[in-house]
């Protein structure tokens, strides 16, 4: 987009330069659901590497999560990398993505729970099939991985998950209905599952972000849409996607040691 002045006042801020890696995850190993692309999945599996990790990356898109993992191989090691497809809707496949985790790298550290199916439809006129299909990738299917990573983690004693959410989950949008109620469930999944895993030394987190801009969401939201987005967002901006995986990451080190069942906003909406 164009540099112009935000309706609210102010200019349109650039993004900062993009953060270098500290070691905040060296030796972990980690298990990214819908980490193919250039989302936020595929930013938080390259951040994940540049701290450090070995990263077991997944998706259901199998072609596109083929080109991704071999680039990640190419410049981080095939030792550090692995993919799985896995289409979270399926149990066998989230079940058989753990298993490899373990196999290649001996354990399973760290889980991210990034993937979700959005969509733009007025509940009057929706089928149940769309608000089903929604419903069973964005909260079914985090349920899914968190309680494969649960079992595998109380086993260890250990481990972190970071689920994905969206300030969609506390705030009302137009035709957001299907979303909104999955990603407010994908918000009391974390806070209920942290209590639980809290006992055999287990973290559960979310982010939740606003707008963070990948090629998915320029295909399934309109134009005029996105450009609304943009100006609620106090920095008159979208978020980079590597933004949010910054705080994923965050989250996923020892410096967030004292957090669970915390669901954290990468926003800089109005109020």
């Amino acid at each position: 987009m164009t540099e112009r002045d935000h309706e609210h006042g102010g200019s349109r801020t650039a993004p900062p330069p993009y953060v270098p890696g500290h070691g905040l995850l060296r030796d972990r190993a980690v298990v990214i659901t819908a980490a193919a692309g250039a989302g936020i999945g595929g930013a938080t599996a390259r951040r994940c590497l540049e701290e450090g990790a070995r990263v077991l990356v997944s998706d259901a898109h199998e072609r596109r999560l083929a080109a991704s993992a071999a680039e990640l191989e190419k410049e981080f090691g095939a030792d550090r990398v692995a993919a799985l497809a896995c289409d979270v809707t399926d149990e066998e496949q989230v079940a058989a993505l753990y298993r490899l985790g373990v196999e290649r790298f001996g354990r399973v550290d760290v889980a991210v729970n990034n993937a979700g199916l959005g969509g733009t439809d007025d509940l009057v006129d929706m089928p149940d099939e769309t608000w089903d299909r929604v419903l069973d990738i964005t909260l079914n299917g985090t349920m899914r991985c968190t309680r494969a990573a649960l079992r595998l983690m109380r086993d260890q004693g250990f481990g972190v998950i970071v689920n994905n959410a969206s300030v969609i989950g506390w705030r009302a949008q137009k035709g957001q209905s299907h979303y909104a109620a999955a990603k407010a469930g994908v918000m009391a999944l974390t806070r209920c599952a942290a209590l639980e895993a809290a006992e055999f030394g287990v973290r559960i987190n979310a982010v939740s972000p606003s707008l963070a801009m990948h090629p998915h969401l320029v295909k399934v939201t309109s134009a005029e849409l996105l450009d609304e987005l943009t100006r609620r967002e106090a920095f008159g901006r979208y978020a980079e996607p590597w933004e949010v995986a910054n705080v994923i990451v965050f989250l996923a080190s020892d410096y967030s040691s004292y957090m669970t069942g915390e669901v954290v906003s990468v926003s800089s909406q109005h109020a």
